[in-house]
């Protein structure tokens, strides 16, 4: 078998099952799977508000990045991102670092000041990992959510 090289991308909307897939599957890595209630319907519905990466090993899926940009008083133009999430048998092969760096690039792309994120505070190979790319995990912010649904 002749193995094809990683590849990220953006997704397309024939993408959208699985990634709905990942995520359920991430939510509950981060153990709130009852937090997800997006829709594949909802999903596709928004696509144009939809951000994300995705990462294919041998045309497969095994990861995502899920992003969007805003605007901050204090610095301006700004990639969030959301969520990041490589399948844990495909962990250590180096494409985590690989997903991040592509939105990185993304944000440079768009002209971003700076990219921002939020990982739970019990991870801390995560943690460790974005420290190692240059990020500041700020231990003073709290984040606020206000449910419409």
């Amino acid at each position: 078998m002749i193995l094809r090289e990683m590849e990220i991308r953006k997704a397309t909307a024939a993408d959208f099952e699985t990634i709905m897939f990942l995520i359920q599957e991430f939510a509950s890595f981060i153990r709130t799977p009852e937090k997800v209630s997006l829709t594949l319907d909802q999903m596709i519905r928004d696509r144009d508000y939809f951000q994300c990466l995705v990462v294919e090993e041998n045309a497969v899926i095994v990861g995502f990045s899920t992003y969007f940009f805003a605007y901050y008083s204090w610095i301006g133009k700004t990639l969030y991102l959301d969520d990041l999430y490589v399948q844990e048998q495909h962990r250590g092969k180096g494409i985590g670092t690989k997903l991040f760096d592509a939105i990185v690039e993304t944000a440079k792309k768009e002209g971003c000041k700076k990219v921002r994120w939020q990982v739970s505070n019990w991870n801390s190979n995560a943690i460790s990992f974005y420290k190692n790319k240059g990020a500041f995990i700020d231990p003073v912010e709290v984040n606020c959510d206000l449910l419409l649904i």
